[in-house]
């Protein structure tokens, strides 16, 4: 938590964070979950597309 709250830019983004304490349950299946994330309009960034993505409107 405390790495990314003290995260800043040259051009002065800065980042603000705080703990999610929610109970979220284990085992929850989503029906057709491949279909649903294939639908999502992702757009990945050349530089490690894998962390680096925008999400494009419909």
């Amino acid at each position: 938590m405390n790495l990314i709250a003290a995260t800043t830019t040259r051009a002065g983004l800065s980042v603000r964070a705080r703990l999610d304490s929610g109970f979220y349950p284990k085992g929850i299946k989503v029906a057709n979950a491949n279909k649903e994330l294939d639908a999502i309009p992702i757009v990945r960034d050349k530089f490690h597309g894998e962390w680096n993505y925008k999400i494009a409107p419909r």
